[in-house]
């Protein structure tokens, strides 16, 4: 059985700051690899264990690469700490949750390709999905070897945010270990987002050394068919930790107003000069956005892009809220009827 340092699954200062004086003398810690129905199984400095959660904690309050405090036996989660960042999505579904991605990430590692898949909307959500969490984003153009210039996509995706490292690479290389070193060492934890068939797959293979199935592309609109279905923490052959998540066809964004702010800062940086501080930057007299995109400054596709995506948003985290509230009245109401109940029987 392979065991490991809590230095090595990433545990930190910040970590044991989080934790009162009791906990410190006898913590127990374990990092979660993946989520079950009725269990998680984590990583804790004896091995794998399985753990069960305790009344109040739902599994789906939990996310790979989340850290926990177990009973004594490691059996049971005590508490779950603080995280460093957590990826989040808006659910699909009438009840339309926040579905949680991963946690504790450092890095953002979005792949796409070096060719039709290449889609700066869709990379602009992503970047916006890091900036919120507090990732650092890395755009991993795959497929380099297939087109004529690679640098061309490059450029194109680093000139959507001054945020943005991206590196155009051979996914099936034997160099791309080295080449993704700097984001896969010790204590350093890296995941994976993108579409089907671009080659995340191939990549968590070089990382860790194992052997997953992949799936080839269709030739007619460069997209492939889902081979990882399922998210988990896996050691990279660097000594870091790995997530490689299952293709996103959708990725509704909820609570992300400062992402996008961040991704969209030339933008952001315009409307501070808006002469009304409610424009909505569309034909309102003194907006600097739109003098900007009239003398060729700013890319009125790259302004459509901003103003859909704070719109979405904002609706999508409006809609968030009010269900929890909904769900939180439910709850109240329950408890009240339950409550009711117990007084007229005791009364009885």
């Amino acid at each position: 059985m392979t065991t490991y340092s809590l230095a090595d699954l990433g545990w930190s200062a910040r970590h044991l700051s989080l934790l009162s004086p009791e906990e410190v003398a006898d913590p127990h810690p374990a990092r979660l690899t993946t989520i079950a129905r009725d269990r998680a199984f984590a990583l804790s400095a004896s091995g794998p264990i399985s753990l069960l959660t305790p009344s109040g904690l739902r599994t789906g309050d939990l996310v790979t690469g989340d850290w926990v405090l177990t009973d004594p036996d490691q059996t049971t989660i005590t508490r779950l700490l603080d995280r460093d960042t957590l990826l989040s999505r808006r659910a699909a579904g009438e009840g339309r949750e926040t579905q949680l991605i991963a946690a504790n990430v450092d890095t953002l590692g979005i792949v796409t390709s070096c060719n039709a898949d290449f889609n700066e909307a869709r990379l602009e959500r992503y970047l916006a999905l890091a900036a919120s969490a507090g990732c650092l984003p890395l755009i991993i153009l795959t497929k380099a070897d297939q087109c004529d210039d690679p640098g061309d996509f490059v450029r194109r995706a680093e000139n959507l945010s001054p945020m943005v490292t991206a590196i155009a690479l051979n996914a099936k290389a034997p160099d791309v270990v080295d080449t993704l070193r700097p984001w896969a060492g010790n204590g350093q934890t890296l995941a994976l987002v993108g579409s089907s068939g671009v080659g995340k797959t191939t990549l968590s293979n070089a990382l860790t050394g194992a052997a997953e199935a992949t799936a080839d592309i269709r030739e007619d609109d460069a997209k492939g068919r889902h081979t990882t279905t399922s998210r988990g923490l896996a050691r990279t052959i660097h000594g870091g930790w790995l997530i490689d998540t299952p293709g996103m066809r959708s990725l509704p964004l909820t609570d992300a107003a400062d992402g996008i702010e961040a991704v969209f800062a030339d933008i952001e940086a315009l409307t501070q000069q808006c002469r009304f501080n409610d424009c909505a930057h569309a034909t309102e007299p003194g907006c600097a956005v739109q003098t900007a995109v009239a003398s060729g400054d700013l890319d009125p596709d790259r302004l459509k892009r901003f103003l859909k995506l704070m719109r979405e948003d904002a609706i999508n985290s409006e809609q968030v809220h009010e269900s929890r509230a909904r769900q939180k009245n439910l709850h109240k109401m329950y408890r009240s009827t339950q409550n009711a109940g117990r007084s007229r029987k005791g009364g009885t």
